[in-house]
């Protein structure tokens, strides 16, 4: 099984190509400008560094969000398009789920992206990535009861957050067998409306 996984989500982007369990090559670095245009060579050289080609991949996982509008629609949109061109489909995947790879030795992990103004978009997770509260688009006290027995991962600055250590080969793991999705039917999970939607749904009310 050669699975393509791409992350654009934030500042930090991550490429991975995985065969039968094992990582083949591995991309993790902070790409704080031109993301769009780096992307491509950085898969490339990934494929130029294994011993099999794009159109080799039986899967393609893609972090949809939450996340930067503009990276979530740079890393959704590349692998749409190479799903197209290989004529596979794409299991999406969350943003928070992959931060809450971190490894802690708390009960829950609770992944955060700051959402500004006291608000976080947040999940909580136990150590095996299962889902404890659904990724959500939250007050950062609403998740006060998790704080105990929890530890904050976030790339943000955020009260009591720990800065995480994504690991892909966990991510894969647990959602390979995902079902996956048209590559046409994929699109950004922002969790929460743009502000220019909000005020257009308050001009039209």
């Amino acid at each position: 099984m050669k699975i393509l996984f791409l992350d654009t989500s934030s500042f930090f982007a991550t490429v991975a190509i995985i065969e039968d369990g094992k990582i083949k090559y591995l991309f993790q670095e902070e790409i704080k400008d031109d993301m769009a245009s780096r992307m491509l060579p950085v898969i490339q050289e990934g494929f130029n560094q294994v011993p099999f080609t794009v159109n080799d991949i039986d899967k393609i996982m893609v972090v949809n969000g939450p996340g930067s509008f503009t990276g979530v629609r740079i890393g959704v949109t590349i692998a749409k398009v190479l799903a197209w061109s290989i004529k596979k489909d794409i299991i999406p995947v969350s943003s928070l789920a992959f931060l809450a790879t971190t490894k802690t030795a708390s009960k829950y992990i609770i992944p955060m992206i700051d959402a500004r103004r006291g608000y976080v978009y947040a999940g909580v997770y136990d150590q095996e990535l299962n889902s404890v509260l659904a990724d959500q688009y939250i007050a950062y006290d609403a998740l006060k009861e998790y704080f105990e027995d929890g530890t904050i991962i976030s790339q943000d600055d955020l009260p009591m957050a720990t800065k995480p250590e994504l690991d892909v080969l966990k991510m894969v793991t647990k959602y390979q067998n995902n079902e996956p999705v048209p590559c046409h039917s994929v699109n950004p999970n922002y969790l929460k409306k743009t502000e220019a939607e909000e005020k257009l749904e308050v001009k039209n009310d």
